[in-house]
């Protein structure tokens, strides 16, 4: 029998959970009514808008970008793989989880990317991950202030120290890889288009600081692969860098209109991941109508160029609007863009505004974007017409001049 000491003698613990308080950026926006997470989408009809609260509005913060999640393709040949392959693997990729499905979608993206091989894992937040494995202990990583939390936790998994630029310095970078030691593994860590602020790293600064100091260009594709480039390859492509790229990661969530995402390189790279990268060997491998919808939806990036021809024409509209009503946009030309609002309850007041003008927008704050440096995120797609793309401009504009917007005009 387990012995208890007397209640009398029972010392005072700290509560694990005394800390599972919400912070005080998102508590404000709570008790003043305007909380815009976790806001659930009723239906999607399709032409950019979604129903929520009982009535449609547009959608002005998707990645979607090139409107393929709802394309009768894509949905098809998700619902024929479901049909014939059931709703999960129930196993890892390295057990009884691989399907034919798998290694043809593998070969048809490394085609694409233009790498030796690939390996489809679950989302693309693994596919970050699963970069861990890379990250050994005589390594050190040089990364962008502005790389995604899937990269910074890959760094954390990893053994290998990492040093962190200011966004898009190259100058910085420099010094940083000319006083590393020159005995360790150099790997240099960037987002193609950066998902924030939708602005393209300097990736020509960094192929270039890479070769001269001998170091790897580790690249996250997860907003640029099927948008930018000529063939639709992403950011290396689009500044006819695609051959320097040494590890590629993407994601299906965007552009592929899906779920999932893939790691691309060298091969010998690629088998090793498959063999020692913990978050892809231990994780139920990508469900088949997932797989089916990211290789329907790869067919169409490499047939219909269309696509990505209209969504940079809705970006443009956007961003040539959003400046004329007095907003700090910086150059870019892609269809994210970030308007600063200063502090999180103004920022969420902004966002509530934009709701009931009929335009569901993005808030990002700590820890997406630091301090006090609340922003409204919004995207276009290909399924934006411009009229739509005007009563977006519209909806800002009518709020701006109501609420104001701290920083960003």
């Amino acid at each position: 029998m387990l012995r208890t000491e007397p209640e009398s003698e029972c010392r005072a613990v700290t509560d694990p959970f005394s800390k599972c308080r919400l912070p005080e950026e998102f508590e404000a926006p709570a008790r003043a009514g305007c909380y815009p997470f976790y806001l659930p989408v009723e239906e999607r009809p399709g032409g950019g808008e979604v129903v929520v609260g009982g009535r449609r509005v547009l959608m002005a913060g998707s990645n979607d970008y090139l409107a393929l999640s709802g394309d009768p393709r894509v949905t098809e040949a998700a619902a024929e793989a479901l049909r014939r392959l059931g709703a999960g693997n129930s196993g890892s990729r390295a057990l009884n989880g691989t399907l034919e499905l798998h290694r043809t979608l593998e070969a048809e993206l490394a085609a694409f990317l233009g790498h030796e091989a690939a390996m489809v894992v679950s989302t693309g937040y693994q596919a970050n991950l699963t970069l861990s494995a890379l990250f050994g202990p005589r390594d050190v990583l040089f990364a962008d202030r502005h790389i995604h939390a899937s990269l910074i936790d890959a760094a954390r998994l990893g053994q290998a120290p990492m040093r962190r630029y200011r966004h898009n310095d190259m100058g910085q970078l420099a010094r940083l890889l000319e006083e590393a030691d020159p005995e360790a593994g150099a790997m240099v860590l960037t987002e193609g288009m950066f998902s924030v602020g939708g602005d393209l790293s300097d990736l020509p600064g960094i192929v270039k600081l890479a070769a001269r100091h001998g170091a790897r260009v580790v690249l996250d594709s997860a907003h640029d692969a099927g948008l930018l480039g000529p063939g639709g390859r992403g950011a290396a492509e689009h500044h006819g860098l695609q051959p320097a790229v040494d590890v590629q990661t993407v994601t299906f969530s965007k552009c592929f209109g899906t779920l999932g995402g893939a790691v691309a390189g060298p091969r010998h790279v690629v088998e090793y991941l498959r063999h020692s990268a913990r978050p892809a060997l231990f994780s139920a491998s990508l469900p088949p109508s997932c797989t089916a919808a990211a290789l329907a939806a790869l067919g169409i990036i490499r047939a219909e160029p269309e696509r990505r021809r209209a969504v940079m024409s809705a970006a443009e509209r956007l961003r040539s609007g959003l400046v004329a009503l007095g907003f700090a946009i910086p150059p870019g030309g892609t269809p994210t863009v970030s308007l600063r609002m200063g502090n999180a309850l103004a920022c969420c007041r902004f966002w509530a505004g934009l709701l009931e003008e009929g335009v569901l927008a993005n808030v990002m704050l700590p820890p997406s974007v630091p301090g006090e440096s609340a922003l409204i995120r919004l995207s276009v797609t290909a399924a934006h017409t411009g009229g739509q793309v005007d009563r977006i401009l519209g909806a800002v504009a009518s709020v701006a001049d109501r609420l104001g917007a701290a920083e960003g005009r």
